[in-house]
Order: structure tokens, then sequence, then C-alpha cells
């Protein structure tokens, strides 16, 4: 469980690039850091940059305090060196334009994509996987994506990237963060997600201000500030915090709308 008061992430240093992972839009790629160990590690300068690092992030180390399957997070250091002797363009393009600060999951080695046809997951773990997107309001676990795994006969999350899409249209988050989750409808695990109620009880309790604020206060203040933005980086944690709170406190919203999308599918 979570500490209350400090929330650490480790740092490595990445030493080598392994090989990439084609799957989505953000080139991830699995890589070596200087622990030894391998990583998936997710680029600031791919996609839709270091916001998507900070969705999952957020998004992980949320899941984490439910007590839900989420591989290591670090942080991945890339010295201004690497990859230049990377063959292929775009890939030494994307690690150029990552010098700095990245993030990496701990490499499930062995592990296989989650198959909603091949494996059952019991109604208290879908329901939670379900409320957990609700609250992010993460777009990206449908049958065709799951961003879910089967590593050591466990459910494990991964991707966490496209949720909190809220700060891609920073000054309207009050008016996001009490919207239903229309995409929930989507989910791949809605058709056994039978326990939201409970599970919304329980969730709510586990979820409290400190425990937000703990997660929030480790996004580094590099993945905060930009030239087009005015804020500082505590003012930028504090719209995460007051979007994640407020969601929470008033979560019986998308609670309905996933009971309805629910009844309607079965």
């Amino acid at each position: 469980m979570i500490d209350d008061i400090q929330l650490q992430l480790r740092t490595v240093n990445v030493t080598r690039y392994v090989t990439p992972l084609r799957e989505g839009g953000s080139l991830p790629a699995i890589a070596e850091a200087d622990d030894g160990f391998l990583y998936a590690l997710k680029f600031r300068g791919a996609g839709q940059g270091v916001k998507a690092l900070i969705a999952e992030l957020i998004g992980d180390e949320i899941a984490r305090v439910l007590g839900l399957k989420v591989p290591e997070l670090v942080f991945a250091n890339l010295d201004e060196a690497f990859g230049r002797t990377e063959p292929d363009e775009e890939i030494q393009d994307l690690l150029k334009r990552s010098v700095g600060l990245n993030l990496a999951l701990h490499y499930l080695s062995g592990a296989t994509t989650y198959d909603p046809t091949v494996n059952t997951i019991p109604p208290a773990l879908a329901s939670k996987i379900v409320w957990l997107d609700c609250l992010l309001t993460n777009v990206d676990r449908t049958p065709r994506n799951t961003n879910m795994l089967m590593w050591r006969n466990e459910l494990w999350l991964i991707d966490a990237g496209a949720a909190l899409y809220f700060h891609h249209n920073w000054h309207n988050w009050r008016e996001q963060a009490l919207r239903p989750f229309v995409q929930v409808k989507d989910h791949v695990l809605l058709p056994q997600a039978g326990e939201l109620e409970s599970t919304d009880a329980a969730f709510r309790l586990l979820l409290t201000p400190e425990r937000i604020r703990a997660i929030v206060s480790i996004i580094p203040d590099e993945w905060l500030m930009s030239e087009d933005i005015s804020e500082t980086p505590e003012e930028r944690r504090q719209v995460y915090f007051d979007f994640l709170t407020t969601r929470i406190s008033h979560s019986e919203i998308f609670v309905k709308e996933a009971q309805h999308a629910r009844q309607a599918l079965i």
C-alpha cells in the first residue's frame, strides 16, 4: 500500500536500447538500465509527450493504491549521447527529443496479452478495473487494445497514457471532472463488472486526499513546465489534485453511467 505521507520512484539511467514495441503510436521500447533490469520505456518525445507520462504515472500509482497489479514504475534518465549509433532515423529522432527524464515500467518477460475470449476475470476484479478507468477517463481498454497482460497467472495493468484526457484542454477541467465517462460502453471488462456499487464504496475510502496528494507530488517539475503556459509546476499539480478529488467525491456520476452501459449490454 502507498505511503500516505511520501511517495518516491527510483531513478535509473538507460544504458541500452533493445528493441521497439510497435504497439500504439507512442513507440515505446524495451530498454536496459544501469540496475541490470529490462524496462518498457515510455518516451517524453513521443506522441502526446510528457502528458502521456503524467497520465501513466498517476494512473498506475492510483491502481497500486487500489490493490491492482501494475509493474514497478521508475523514472528513466536518457543521456544526450544515448542513441547516436541507432541506425533507424525515426528512433534516433525520438531519442534526441527524449533526452532527460522519461518513464519506464518493469518489463514482464513472458507475459501474454489478456484475451477476453480465453481468460476469465472475476466480477470483483473486473469491477475494480472498470471503476479505475472511469475515474481516470481511460479510453484505451477496449477489446481491440486491452492494455492488460497475463503474467504468472495474474492480471496486470499497463499503459494508462491515454487517460486524464482533460489535460489536453486544460482550462475546463472543472466541467470535465463532473462528466460521466460515456466511453465506458466500450470497456473490455464491462460485461463482467457486476460489483460496481460495492467497489465504489470501498475505493472512495481508499483514495483519500492525502494519497492523491502524495501521487501528484511526484510529477517532475520538468514535465509540468512549458513555454505556452503561465502556471507554475505546483499550480499544475494542484489542478491534477483538484480534478481527481472532485471526480472521486462525485463518483456516483460515472458509476451510474457504467451501470447503465452494462445493462444495455446484458
